[in-house]
């Protein structure tokens, strides 16, 4: 059967002619719809930093300091309208709600409560909290001396309270619990004794988020995608979050042993996952930079230290007792390394993480130096980055 041609027909719009396309990985234009959205999405500074196009480099009195190109943004956009569509949720309070710790995607606690109240499968969930009085817990932690790995009991002394998240299924009538939550255990599980951890100053809080996270995973699975809570991943590892929204881990910063009260937040570049230890910097002399700079190309090998001085002698002998130590081992500051970091950098990222060890060298002219190579090999790797051609899919306009 044939159509007549209409000038109505003719004269309408070409959009209103073509087929209803939904965002998704079925079809290539689902896929070219759903980046068209990702890359609107990621143009707007009403989302989180990990989906920006741009990130920016704040200095200590929060001016821009640097701007460069987010080359996972797109890639993070178009996961998180993926989930959203899936979920049935909107794009935005996903994007909102989702963080990155350690390339795994999280919900914040206050989302996975509104999601299990908005179900309507259950009465809003409620929190039942009991004070146990006051108790001394034991717990045991992990320090590093010299290479090795030691582990010693301490105790603390808290107000121990329990919590259970619960709700009515409305099916059943049935009355469901989460699992039971104490401060105790959170001292047992390392969540309290952590630097800067919340349990100590918001007990309660944290009580009803961790509760709340448990009655989401045994219950409603499907509403929390398999993805626990961030303040769940920040407990369990020691995280920081960076300038660009993803959250690291400072590895150095747990070999170098220091206790959980006393190690201190480092601000993670974009793919900072190494903390920057100065302790073997202040070691370091002037006279030993020095020599150091004269042969630049002997790789990971360091100077060897003077025989005079003991405190580098004790260096010496703690080194060889340890097995084979590794380049990333940064627990003293060589000039030549950080230049052998630098030279060895393939994109502007790790050039920029392999820069942050600068201001941990001593002598104020080798970190002079190394600035100048720095910028330099930065300034011809970014002309590099724009000279090389860009492969992207064309989306239609």
């Amino acid at each position: 059967m044939t159509q007549t041609a209409t000038i109505q027909n003719l004269r309408a719009a070409p959009e209103a002619q073509m087929p209803i396309v939904a965002p998704g990985f079925g079809s290539l234009q689902g896929f070219e719809l759903m980046q068209r959205a990702a890359r609107l999405l990621s143009s707007s500074t009403l989302v989180p930093v990990a989906y920006r196009q741009t990130i920016e480099k704040l200095d200590r009195f929060g001016n821009v300091k640097e701007s460069r190109e987010n080359p996972n943004a797109l890639a993070n956009s178009v996961v998180a309208l993926n989930m959203a569509q899936r979920m049935g949720a909107d794009p935005l309070m996903v994007m909102q709600n989702l963080y990155i710790v350690e390339g795994r995607p999280s919900w914040s606690s206050q989302w996975i409560i509104a999601a299990i109240n908005g179900c309507g499968r259950f009465s809003p969930l409620r929190f039942d909290i009991q004070d146990l009085g006051d108790k001394e817990v034991a717990y045991t932690t992990t320090s590093w001396n010299n290479g090795q790995r030691e582990t010693s009991t301490r105790t603390v002394k808290v107000r121990d309270k329990v919590c259970v998240a619960w709700a009515v299924e409305k099916e059943t009538g049935e009355r469901l619990e989460s699992p039971k939550v104490t401060i105790e255990m959170a001292v047992k599980e390392g969540w309290y004794t952590k630097s800067g951890s919340k349990w100590q100053t918001m007990e309660e809080v944290m009580l009803r988020y961790r509760t709340a996270s448990f009655f989401g995973k045994l219950y409603a699975p499907e509403l929390l995608m398999g993805l626990q809570s961030v303040e769940e991943a920040q407990d369990i590892i020691d995280a920081t979050t960076g300038p660009d929204g993803t959250i690291s881990v400072n590895v150095d910063e747990l070999r170098a042993g220091a206790a959980p009260s006393q190690r201190q937040p480092t601000v993670a570049d974009v793919t900072d996952v190494e903390a920057r230890d100065t302790e073997g910097a202040k070691g370091t002399t002037d006279a030993q930079a020095q020599a150091d700079t004269g042969n630049p190309t002997h790789g990971a090998a360091t100077a060897t230290p003077a025989a005079s001085d003991p405190a580098h002698q004790a260096d010496a002998q703690s080194d060889a007792q340890a097995d084979s130590p590794k380049d990333d081992d940064v627990s003293e500051v060589d000039p030549a390394k950080v230049e052998e970091r630098l030279r060895a950098a393939k994109d502007i990222e790790v050039l920029d993480v392999a820069a942050d060890f600068i201001q941990d060298v001593a002598s104020a002219g080798e970190r002079e130096r190394l600035t100048k190579i720095y910028q330099q090999l930065r300034l011809s790797q970014t002309s590099a980055q724009q000279r090389a051609p860009r492969r992207r899919v064309a989306a239609p306009e």
